[in-house]
């Protein structure tokens, strides 16, 4: 069972690869009003690269980007001054206020954004995201021409310590190897939404119709709740690939990866130690019992588990060449390391589910609020 369970993640994985949109790599012209949104906590050192992305970007002459400095204590908003020098197309601003009780930080801040943005096009972006020249124009182009409410461009997640590798391409793993994405877009059932909140691009009215990051304060996992949230009032979100316009290093080492991974994992498989549970338990069916049988197993026993478990390691460099179009040897090496991937990532799930409990979570020298 376990390998059938790998196989059908493979074909999957197959399927989307050859159909998941990415973002044209034309030149495109964007003649409505688009507005970036950057909230930005302690990102003195990530921020400004951005920013000189975002000056070189091309075809989009009425872009505005606004820049909310979120009480950071490490000279985020003169790193951004600096960097924007006299580019009239960006502002900055700095608020010192917590957020409200029943709010995250980042929700918050977002919304804070959107309150001074006028624009037809909402942009948010992550401090940590780099861009390719076209990657707004065309962003915004494609979620014209798909006609939907949100647009969520997938960046490249770089990866380059062997706890990132290991974790990080678990990511796309998870929906590539599991949801046909080109049927997914085209439905309204809030199961089979997927986002990432790196880079989301809004139909300005869609977002404002259903209340905006308003309608997601508490949720720590904004992104995927907010398309959610639009698909349920009949608005279609999608996502494409976008790689070679976008990437971003979220991590930097195995202890800002525990520490960004506890803040939200718990949340996942419905919130429930039982949904986290059942999906563990899949996760070994189909991931530690097949190589173990290849290693282990005799006759028709081992011939199952080695299928199971190549089954596995297609699926995860499938994955990882849909982000970008390329797989490094790092990245085969680490599809290879499969399993022991799927222990780690099940180990921060229960580790995030004890801060949760204990009411332990904390992101970015913030205490996160319960949510239940």
């Amino acid at each position: 069972m376990g390998a059938g369970i790998a196989l059908f993640g493979c074909g999957t994985a197959v399927f989307n690869r050859a159909t998941v949109r990415r973002l044209s790599a034309g030149t495109h012209t964007v003649i409505e009003p688009v507005a970036v949104c950057i909230p930005a906590r302690d990102e003195a050192q990530r921020l400004p690269e951005l920013i000189d992305d975002l000056r070189g970007q091309l075809g989009v002459p009425r872009l505005r980007v606004l820049i909310l400095d979120d009480a950071s204590s490490d000279g985020t908003e003169a790193a951004a001054l600096e960097a924007i020098a006299d580019d009239a197309r960006f502002a900055v601003f700095r608020s010192e206020a917590e957020p409200a009780p029943g709010w995250t930080g980042k929700a918050a801040a977002c919304a804070r954004l959107a309150e001074l943005a006028d624009a037809t096009v909402l942009i948010f972006l992550d401090a940590d995201v780099r861009l390719a020249p076209n990657a707004i124009a065309a962003a915004t182009a494609e979620l014209r021409r798909s006609r939907v409410a949100l647009l969520s461009p997938w960046p490249y997640q770089v990866a380059e310590s062997v706890a990132e590798a290991l974790v990080q391409p678990l990511l796309c793993w998870s929906w590539a190897a599991s949801l046909p994405i080109a049927a997914a877009n085209r439905s309204l059932r809030p199961s089979t939404a997927v986002a990432c909140g790196q880079f989301l691009v809004f139909d300005a009215a869609a977002y404002r119709v259903i209340g905006g990051h308003a309608a997601v304060a508490a949720s720590p996992t904004e992104d995927l709740d907010i398309a959610r949230a639009l698909r349920r009032s009949g608005r279609r979100t999608a996502l494409v690939a976008a790689g070679r316009a976008a990437s971003t290093r979220m991590y930097r080492n195995a202890t800002e990866l525990d520490a960004g991974y506890t803040r939200w994992l718990w949340s996942a498989y419905g919130a429930t130690t039982v949904g986290g549970a059942a999906v563990g338990a899949v996760a070994a069916l189909a991931y530690w019992v097949p190589p173990l049988a290849a290693i282990a197993g005799r006759g028709s026993v081992r011939t199952a588990g080695f299928i199971g478990y190549s089954a596995a390691v297609a699926s995860r460099l499938l994955a990882r060449t849909l982000e970008r179009g390329t797989a490094t040897r790092t990245d085969a090496l680490a599809a290879l390391a499969h399993p022991i991937s799927v222990a780690a990532y099940l180990c921060l799930w229960s580790r995030s589910r004890h801060a949760h409990r204990t009411n332990t979570l904390t992101w970015k020298a913030r205490p996160l609020a319960p949510t239940r």
